[in-house]
């Protein structure tokens, strides 16, 4: 089969390095057309139909996805089929039947325990809807949070309530009182045990995590450890990892040292003690310390999401562990995989020069208008009218007295107004952050991105009767 792609001379490159390899994959041979225009969004279906040339062995033909309207003009001109791609052209593989790249580095090592911070404080209802999200989020584990210096009645009722919704649960306390009552309930992991209560561990027929007396010299690990290998209770070693600035670094190097001593241990690494304690976002944070532990294959770790800055933990720990066992199977850099954990800055921009837009602006010939975000400053082009500055408020006003005589246009009613203040807001947070606009359609925010309808077509066209002869060129 012979597949002919339609685009513009900016998304040109882009296309064929996507189209080159996916046509010896699928096995199809490929044609890319390029017409005269910078911005492949902005084709109509009857722009492209009076300047397309499709070969006559072409057998289907694939035009952007952000061509709207009947294809039916383009068919009748090339006398083929056409479709819409996908609007995104590195989801095309996708379109042509191609896994997921996600689907491909999906498998996971490591065990996500997600606690519920000072359950005895909120109510059970709270328990159940914040265990509930944590789980969508990518949970494997329920850790149920109690607070030191009392015995909590409600830990048996907390823990068959989360096992009654078929959730995994674990009990994070070191009262051996609160956590017979947990395990009676159905709680399959205690976090945690030393010298102060390992003796009760016997009786609990329950895995558990051991942990030192002393995190700083690791005091009080080794007998606990083994007096919990001698009665035969299954456990997790977990050498605590300290925030920074209170021994980060020498605890990483506890951890070490304790694979070391047990290398065929099951161990369990307290990444929130970092999270929630550093004043950053987390997601970087937390595919560290997973790429840390996938390294030193501790296959389990405990987080928390309290703190706003680290809000989204779970989701990105659910993301960051298939991204670093992936770089650890393949033996490549966790790198061009996936770009979910990207949300600040986008993994790459296609800039559009000033020279392009100026050129555009000089041909197009409707009332609608195009926004653009290049070179620090925001772009208005319409018929007749290029307007850019780096303030949006200084571009709208300039665009409300560009109407004749000096006034408004007469397309610029309240709800196109609108339209045009939350694209313009868009605009100037993509060239805040180094983020890629494209009108339309939502900012790339990795894992966090909302999708977007396009709303332009309802709110900015020119009013009825208004010139509207030709789409840009």
């Amino acid at each position: 089969m012979h597949i002919h792609f339609i685009t513009g001379r900016l998304a040109e490159n882009a296309l064929r390095r996507v189209v080159e390899p996916l046509s010896v994959d699928r096995g199809f041979t490929a044609s890319i057309e390029v017409l005269p225009i910078t911005v492949a969004a902005l084709m109509t279906p009857e722009w492209i139909a009076r300047r397309i040339a499709v070969p006559a062995e072409v057998d289907r033909v694939i035009v952007p996805g952000y061509c709207h309207g009947d294809l039916a003009p383009i068919e009748s001109a090339c006398g083929k089929p056409v479709e819409r791609g996908p609007r995104d052209l590195r989801r095309i593989p996708e379109f042509f039947g191609a896994k997921p790249q996600a689907a491909e580095y999906g498998p996971y090592d490591i065990e996500i325990i997600a606690e519920i911070n000072h359950c005895p404080r909120i109510t059970l209802m709270e328990i159940l809807h914040q265990a509930r999200q944590l789980a969508a989020d990518g949970a494997n584990v329920i850790d149920v949070g109690c607070d030191p210096g009392a015995d909590w009645a409600g830990v048996g009722e907390t823990v068959g309530a989360l096992r009654d919704l078929g959730l995994r649960v674990s009990i994070d306390s070191l009262n051996p009182r609160e956590i017979a009552a947990g395990v009676k309930a159905g709680a399959e992991l205690v976090l945690s045990v030393n010298g102060s209560n390992r003796e009760s561990a016997i009786d609990w027929g329950c895995e558990v995590v051991a942990i030192p007396d002393d995190p700083h010299t690791l005091g009080g690990f080794d007998e606990t450890i083994e007096f919990l290998a001698s009665h035969n209770v299954p456990q997790r070693l977990d050498p605590i990892l300290e925030p920074i600035g209170f021994g980060f670094a020498n605890s990483l190097g506890r951890y070490l040292e304790t694979r070391r001593r047990y290398p065929d241990a099951e161990m369990l690494m307290g990444i929130g003690n970092l999270t929630e304690l550093t004043e950053v976002d987390s997601a970087g944070v937390n595919v560290l310390l997973l790429g840390f532990c996938q390294e030193q294959s501790i296959r389990s770790v405990l987080t928390t999401q309290v703190i706003n800055w680290a809000r989204g933990s779970v989701r990105e720990c659910d993301l960051g562990r298939r991204l670093v066992r992936y770089a650890t199977h393949v033996g490549a850099p966790p790198k061009h995989v996936d770009s979910q954990l990207v949300a600040l800055r986008d993994e790459k921009l296609t800039p559009i020069a000033k020279a392009d837009i100026a050129e555009l602006a000089s041909a197009v010939k409707d009332n609608n208008y195009r926004l653009f975000a290049a070179e620090g400053e925001v772009h208005l082009v319409g018929r007749g009218l290029h307007l850019h500055h780096a303030d949006p408020f200084t571009l709208f006003a300039e665009l409300a007295r560009s109407g004749e005589a000096g006034g408004a246009p007469a397309n610029l009613n309240p709800s196109h107004a609108f339209y045009l203040g939350y694209e313009l807001c868009k605009a100037l947070t993509a060239n805040t952050l180094g983020k890629q606009y494209e009108q339309d359609e939502a900012l790339d925010w990795g894992y966090l991105t909302r999708p977007e309808e396009r709303h332009y077509l309802a709110t900015g066209r020119p009013p009825k009767g208004a010139a509207d002869a030709e789409a840009p060129a």
